[in-house]
């Protein structure tokens, strides 16, 4: 001991030595200067950005605050809003629009005439089963569609807030409830609540996950989700701060990778996410294997199956797991008002037990109003959406979910396998649930392709990275013929592209826009872009 201790006072009087060949203030400046950014860059590499984003957002901020640059920018910015409000304008119907809230009632029947006009500007499109998604069910049953007019006039001022006041609508989510539990091969355990849709149940499952995370101590929360999953999850991310860790998908199976998911998992890992299916490929994710990575490291697995949560159930091959007889899986999200086929808007989020349920509850015992709880985000909620929902629940019943099921897969599998016999053609995952998606090669230019598409009346989703494009079928997709003339079209597409050049409208055009944003290293950039569309739906023509 005294050896150890002459050598640490030895230590000691050579560092005081050499220390003294600096300046007392310049040293204590550049321990506080080396301490704050040890501290932040730590907090950045923790918190819900990054280091790297952080580091990228502020070079291109400084780049763009440049006069020049700034200009040129604004130049371009101002074409691309040019051709983002020409996609959305509309025959003028030569009608005044409010801009004010009239001085006095202008009566029932001009405002049923008003309603009218507006009801025409609607596009017959979605109905003739040339839009990929929006729309899931045919609008041809008079019984169903007359149904949910009498259900929404009885149940139109409802509402969950006052369970008491409105004990039928009450009753109504519990069942909503318990059906699609029973749906998912839940048990008696198994619980959950309605939202308005699946960007809702995906953000109360994110907030669950993390406050569960939060209660034991961890202040940084980070969830590992795949790059195919929906933008909902980094809306969930946005809104809670909470770190996400992207995986990529394999470029084959278009399935997450599994090894980099594992390799991504740490003590602030709050959920793990796998989609049945996504949305851009329709892929379902491998269910079981990630299943076992949350038992495993003991963190709750969410299964996002807001597309297929009222189609796989429904199938008479039942290869596909992902509900929750998968062990691991603590959360699911399935949207009623996709292939559930209710109006717009209901989803469900659902727990594997209470103890999960329980933080996507708030609670304020201290609000001077009086004690406040509530199982969703929003107070009070639309009573006729759960109204609405539980109708078409029981209307189509199992009879009618099955059929539909088998109807929805068979054409998207016609589909896929008459675009696989396009040269020009590259499918992009099995295709084998929901959705079909491609992209194109062989000298074939996909926003050619999507624009030729758009002409002849196809609304397709665009993709990127990588790029491509995607039909979601839907029940108007079913009708006799409708896969095969979609397969010609696209034929006629790529053979249009092949033996013709490029015009100015043709480069000029939305798709170009959108293929071109994938190039921009600038990300903020695509969110001005962004941004110009959503200020051109919200703006009045003149």
């Amino acid at each position: 001991m005294e050896v150890i201790m002459e050598n640490v006072y030895q230590l000691k009087d050579s560092l005081v030595h050499e220390l003294q060949k600096y300046n007392p203030i310049a040293l204590v400046a550049s321990t506080f200067i080396i301490t704050y950014l040890f501290t932040n860059l730590r907090h950045m590499h923790l918190d819900d950005m990054g280091i790297r984003k952080r580091l990228s957002t502020w070079f291109f901020t400084t780049v763009k605050r440049v006069p020049f640059i700034r200009k040129m920018i604004d130049k371009q910015l101002n074409v691309v809003k040019g051709e983002l409000e020409n996609g959305l304008r509309i025959p003028d119907h030569n009608n005044e629009y409010f801009r004010t809230i009239p001085t006095r009632s202008v009566g029932r029947d001009e405002v049923l005439r008003l309603a009218s006009i507006y009801d025409g500007l609607e596009g017959p499109a979605y109905l003739e089963g040339r839009v990929s998604g929006a729309v899931f069910n045919r609008e041809d049953d008079k019984d169903e569609r007359e149904m949910y007019e009498e259900i929404f006039g009885r149940f139109a001022w409802s509402n969950p807030l006052w369970p008491k006041l409105f004990p039928g609508v009450r009753i109504m989510e519990a069942e909503v409830v318990r059906m699609c539990c029973n749906m998912m091969n839940g048990d008696s355990e198994t619980c959950g609540t309605m939202s308005t849709g699946g960007s809702m149940s995906i953000l109360f499952a994110c907030l669950a996950h993390r406050n569960r995370l939060l209660k034991r101590g961890q202040i940084y929360t980070e969830m590992i989700v795949p790059s195919s999953v929906h933008a909902a999850f980094f809306k969930a991310a946005e809104t809670f701060k909470i770190k996400v860790r992207k995986i990529p998908v394999d470029p084959v199976t278009f399935k997450v990778d599994l090894s980099k998911m594992r390799a991504a998992i740490n003590s602030r890992t709050c959920m793990l996410v796998g989609s049945a299916p996504n949305f851009p490929f329709g892929t379902v994710d491998d269910i079981e294997a990630i299943g076992q990575l949350g038992l495993e490291y003991d963190i709750p697995v969410h299964v996002d199956a807001c597309l297929g949560g009222f189609l796989l159930p429904f199938l008479e091959e039942d290869s596909i797991r992902y509900d929750f007889r998968v062990p691991g899986v603590s959360s699911i999200s399935a949207d009623s008002h996709k292939y559930g086929l209710a109006p717009k808007g209901s989803s469900v989020v659902l727990y594997r037990n209470k103890e999960l349920l329980h933080n996507q509850y708030f609670c304020d015992a201290d609000w001077q109003g009086g004690i406040y709880a509530s199982a969703t985000m929003e107070g009070s909620r639309a009573g006729h959406n759960i109204a609405l929902c539980w109708a078409a629940m029981l209307y189509h019943a199992q009879d009618g979910y099955k059929a539909n099921a088998q109807k929805i897969v068979s054409t998207t599998r016609k589909i896929r396998d008459g675009l696989s016999k396009i040269k020009g053609i590259k499918l992009q995952g099995p295709s084998d649930v929901c959705i079909v998606s491609w992209t194109t090669n062989d000298g074939i230019e996909l926003y050619r392709f999507h624009n030729y598409m758009k002409e002849r009346h196809w609304q397709l989703n665009g993709l990127q990275f990588p790029a491509g494009v995607h039909i979601m079928v839907t029940m108007n997709h079913t009708r006799p013929e409708h896969a095969e003339n979609f397969i010609a079209d696209c034929q006629a597409a790529v053979d249009f592209v092949r033996g013709s050049t490029a015009s100015e409208s043709d480069k000029n055009s939305e798709a170009a826009i959108y293929g071109l944003a994938q190039s921009i290293p600038d990300r903020s950039l695509v969110h001005e872009f962004a941004h110009s569309y959503l200020d051109a739906v919200y703006k009045l023509p003149e």
